[in-house]
């Protein structure tokens, strides 16, 4: 098999993106109370959707392995690629301290894979596609993960909703702030989200999808049949305080409802899945 991917020698990304993930906040995010239901129903969509291990797992665009090490433990080989280099050392650095890790862990772009073609069972974009904010770019990096992909592997794209600024916003009451208002306007317009501000909580240079152009990206890339799911869906609303009891229930409940077509726009976080 050819191997056409190349490793990028430094990072790719824009500075202004490069120089937010710089402050490494990316490692310790998902341990907070307001992304807690995005890395629950994340793992579970990936406990259904993924092939078994030991299934190779080519985590693109990963940062400091937050899915990686779980599905490592799990039995999975996984191969860990992240443009910034600050999540690489964190990465390696945990890897020191645990038994069960990924193989590889090193600074790669999503649009020059360093694996062989058809190695990978399965490709993981959690990040990739709203970093590209030109089409063009995303449905190349789509085609590269369907370059390493095995014929029926699968592949787990992650986008931005086009209305999350807008839902975060009245959430939050961030929409008393002028700056945030112009913000979400721009994401509501063309889904640029650019934020020019100082404050880092209205995160950086990126591209919100609406679920339908997710949809003609990933056919565009290669994949004809895409499976859209709502990962948060309305969760991201819910307390912490959620008791076990409730919180099985509410599972239940959003696995009902991630793939109704009127619900997945007001998920802050949609996934594609789509196989080759």
């Amino acid at each position: 098999m050819q191997n056409r991917g190349m490793p990028a020698p430094r990072s790719s990304l824009e500075p202004q993106i490069l120089r937010f993930y710089e402050t490494g906040q990316e490692a310790a995010r998902l341990e907070s109370p307001f992304c807690r239901w995005e890395k629950i129903r994340t793992l579970d969509l990936l406990d259904r959707f993924l092939p078994p291990a030991p299934a190779l797992i080519l985590d693109v665009g990963g940062a400091a392995g937050a899915y990686a090490f779980p599905m490592a433990e799990r039995g999975y080989v996984v191969d860990l690629f992240d443009p910034v280099p600050l999540h690489v050392e964190q990465a390696k650095q945990r890897a020191a301290t645990q038994h069960r890790v990924p193989r590889n862990v090193r600074v790669a772009d999503c649009r020059a894979i360093p694996c062989e073609d058809g190695a990978a069972d399965a490709v993981l974009f959690f990040g990739p596609l709203y970093h590209l904010t030109d089409s063009g770019e995303r449905v190349k990096a789509i085609g590269e993960a369907r370059r390493v992909l095995r014929t029926g592997g699968v592949l787990l794209a992650v986008a931005i909703s086009r209305f999350a600024s807008a839902l975060d916003g009245i959430a939050r009451g961030l929409i008393g702030d002028p700056d945030f208002v112009r913000i979400l306007e721009q994401d509501l317009k063309s889904g640029q989200h650019r934020n020019e501000t100082a404050n880092p909580d209205y995160f950086t240079t990126a591209f919100f999808h609406h679920p339908d152009e997710l949809r003609m990206e990933l056919i565009e890339g290669g994949f004809p049949n895409p499976l859209l799911c709502a990962i948060e869906g309305p969760l991201w609303t819910v307390p912490d305080s959620a008791s076990a009891g409730q919180q099985e229930t509410l599972m239940a409940t959003m696995r009902k409802l991630e793939s109704e077509p009127t619900l997945i726009g007001a998920s802050a976080h949609i996934m594609g899945i789509v196989t080759k």
